[in-house]
């Protein structure tokens, strides 16, 4: 009977020992099971972290790239003032010859001629237009009052003159227009 009693307790034994196995099984499963949860959780967020940051990363090329097209743009802005210069003294020079009746006038008035139409030509190439409307309302973002004058035939805030015309490069005043305003 010792034998059956000592069977029995070692089954007993081995169905405890079991039971404690599962139990400690549990246990890691549901310790695995929460870290995997953990892990997965992580690799969410860090994967919404990822797309955001490629979000913003695109949004600033975008921006630097509308930043570079705008420098581009406006680059030559200090030559064209230059050459808006040059297109001044030809529209002087050809105003004072005009004046002058002699024939050999008519000739340089020509070349000159010839020479302002090419420079206008190239400025209007590059997107230069002129701000030299007469008879348009004051507007002080293209234009600078140099001058007042009273004149009761014409609305007041209107351009009487243009002094020295205005320039813009594309959509920007690089140069305002030099001009006489009426003021009642």
């Amino acid at each position: 009977m010792k034998n059956k009693e000592n069977k029995v307790d070692v089954e007993q034994e081995i169905k405890e020992e079991m039971t404690e196995e599962k139990v400690v099984e549990k246990e890691e499963t549901h310790e695995t099971d929460a870290v995997l949860a953990s892990k997965l959780s992580e690799i969410e967020e860090l994967k919404s972290k990822l797309m955001y940051k490629e979000a913003e990363f695109i949004n600033f090329r975008k921006r630097k790239d509308e930043e570079v097209a705008g420098m581009l743009r406006y680059a030559n802005q200090d030559l064209i003032l230059e050459i808006i210069k040059s297109v001044d003294n030809f529209e002087r020079a050809i105003d004072s010859i005009k004046k002058d009746d002699e024939a050999d006038n008519e000739k340089m008035l020509t070349g000159i001629n010839m020479i302002y139409q090419e420079l206008k030509t190239t400025l209007q190439k590059f997107g230069v237009s002129e701000v030299s409307e007469i008879g348009v309302p004051f507007d002080e973002s293209v234009h600078h009052a140099v001058m007042v004058e009273s004149d009761e035939d014409k609305p007041d805030g209107f351009i009487l003159e243009v002094m020295i015309k205005g320039y813009k490069l594309h959509e920007r005043v690089i140069r305002p227009a030099m001009v006489k305003v009426n003021q009642l």
